[in-house]
């Protein structure tokens, strides 16, 4: 826990560096597969320090993200007995993979599309994907898919968090409560729609 703790400063640190896009790209792409701290550490404090730069940063992540994502589908695929089995037990995962393919059997591809909504960590949906041999090219699709829509502000999505953390700063910090719940309230609309739609589609449109 120590250990974890210190590599949450160290990764907290890295906003102020001045190579901290790099920093933030590296990050990035490891937490796709193995790193276990989220890059929304450096990334939401920096969109804060720069607010022109912001969306840039957002898309260094975004793009970094999808390039670890298949270092993990390719742990997955290739090296899952010798590499990626350490990581998966790691986080406590190896019992996961039944749910998982139980998943895939159900959605498809569609499953990567869930990963804001499963139980999985995007990092053991790589890995899992290569375990299942899911089309490499429609994983890279919706991964990128997946990362530009968790962009956009709003609640609850990373875009979310960055542009209610720039209101607050707006307001030195003194952001009203109602404001803040409206604003969890149409988060929670819609992702709550977004989810309706999708189950309805999957139970009528089979």
């Amino acid at each position: 826990m120590n250990s974890l703790k210190r590599l949450y400063s160290w990764t907290l640190d890295k906003a102020n560096h001045k190579n901290a896009k790099w920093y933030l790209s590296i990050i990035s792409f490891a937490e796709s597969s193995f790193f276990p701290i989220p890059p929304d550490l450096l990334l939401i404090p920096m969109a804060l320090a720069s607010k022109t730069k912001a969306i840039f940063y957002a898309f260094i992540c975004t793009f970094s993200s999808v390039l670890g994502g298949i270092l993990g589908y390719a742990i997955g695929y290739y090296f899952y007995n010798t590499l990626g089995i350490y990581i998966v037990e790691f986080y406590h995962l190896e019992n996961s993979f039944s749910v998982f393919e139980d998943y895939y059997k159900e959605f498809g591809i569609l499953i990567v599309l869930g990963a804001g909504i499963t139980p999985f960590p995007y990092k053991f949906i790589t890995i899992a994907s290569g375990v299942f041999g899911l089309n490499i090219f429609l994983f890279i699709i919706i991964s990128l898919f997946v990362g530009l829509f968790n962009l956009l502000p709003i609640p609850l999505l990373d875009g979310g968090h960055i542009m209610y953390f720039i209101i607050r700063r707006i307001f030195s910090n003194s952001l009203p409560e109602f404001i803040t719940r409206v604003y969890l309230a149409v988060g929670i609309t819609i992702i709550s729609f977004l989810f309706i739609v999708v189950t309805y589609n999957d139970i009528f449109y089979k």
